[in-house]
């Protein structure tokens, strides 16, 4: 009877034991959620899986996620982030360093998208969304890629930095928001350099000028989250 009990008390122990491993090896191979937020480029691929890189405006760039413009306010990234992660995605925002290059981060940019695309994934479930600097930087990105099924978002993105650069075109299909009170206007100038797969361009009107984009809007949030899941 003891050897019997003995022999149960062990047999749950194996199966609690090997039931952790399992649950060890499953965490350690399974690919971050859809959904989650991403700083860094992801160490684990899921082939099938959609990826969108946000990049944010220049104002931010340094140590602080929440900077304060003197006419625009405060520029809410962590919030603008969690308005835009979503189940149907992989979100990827990095927080970048003050003094940033902007060719040395397009190519930064461009190089994850062929990562992406060397593991498997498709051309089109990836997207480059940005505002403002990170709209002229995603262009860019897209200019070194030159790809043509990829998706580009450009929130007020086609200023004086693309303006400035007319060797710079966009690829693949490219959409485009413009707030109407602010002086960075339309993307139309960029589109004519070359011939993209698709342009979209619409414009809203919240009066707040460029700090329309500085927190999440629905006004700019929806038709970005309908574009990204068309």
């Amino acid at each position: 009877m003891l050897l019997y009990k003995t022999m149960v008390v062990l047999f749950f122990i194996g199966m609690s034991v090997l039931r952790t491993v399992f649950l060890l090896c499953v965490c350690w191979v399974m690919p971050a959620f859809a959904g989650t937020i991403n700083s860094q480029f992801p160490t684990e691929i899921d082939p099938h899986g959609h990826y969108v890189f946000y990049s944010h405006g220049f104002i931010v760039e340094g140590h602080n996620p929440k900077p304060v413009h003197k006419t625009f306010g405060i520029y809410d990234f962590v919030a603008v982030k969690e308005a835009l992660a979503d189940e149907s995605y992989h979100l990827i925002a990095y927080h970048r360093p003050k003094g940033t290059e902007p060719f040395v981060f397009a190519e930064k940019l461009a190089a994850d998208v062929e990562a992406l695309i060397t593991a498997g994934v498709a051309e089109s479930n990836i997207s480059l969304v940005g505002f403002s600097r990170g709209g002229a930087l995603s262009i860019m990105a897209a200019n070194e890629l030159k790809r043509t099924n990829i998706n580009l978002i450009i929130l007020a993105g086609c200023a004086g930095l693309i303006k400035k650069l007319p060797s710079v075109k966009a690829y693949g299909k490219v959409y485009s928001i413009f707030e109407r009170s602010d002086q960075v206007g339309s993307c139309q100038f960029l589109i004519d350099r070359n011939e993209v797969t698709k342009f979209e361009e619409i414009s809203i009107n919240t009066g707040l000028s460029h700090g329309a984009f500085y927190k999440p809007k629905d006004e700019w949030v929806l038709p970005i989250k309908k574009w990204l899941k068309d």
